[in-house]
């Protein structure tokens, strides 16, 4: 039986409100779980001490025994400073811009430091 870590969906319509849980990775996102290990409610501001709450003792117990981590829970657990994470490859190659406008970039930049290298000279 494989174990993840993941959110699991509550609340109204347009009002979420999540519990993250243990649960077998076979079973439905809103289904069965094992264990809930806390909760995370989005719509209160980033600052509020009651948007994200954690049992760290059951999470590391059970990261110890091998669970697995959604990509969303891994960010929460690194933030919290759980866990210390490595950007995952391919993923941050999706979100950069095409090569055309990497070239523009890069054309950009070296006007500006030779733009930048000619005033202070004068």
């Amino acid at each position: 039986m494989s174990l993840k870590i993941r959110l699991s969906r509550g609340g109204a319509k347009k009002r979420p409100f999540y519990k993250i849980v243990l649960a077998d990775s076979r079973s439905p996102r809103d289904g069965k779980f094992i264990e809930r290990l806390g909760s995370y409610n989005p719509m209160l501001s980033n600052d509020h001490k009651q948007r994200l709450i954690l049992k760290e003792a059951r999470i590391k117990y059970w990261l110890s025994i091998g669970a697995k981590l959604t990509d969303r829970v891994t960010r929460f657990f690194a933030d919290a400073g759980y866990i210390s994470t490595s950007p995952r490859p391919g993923q941050s190659k999706k979100s950069q811009p095409k090569s055309k406008a990497q070239e523009r970039l890069k054309e950009r930049l070296a006007k500006a430091v030779t733009d930048d290298a000619n005033v202070a000279r004068e």
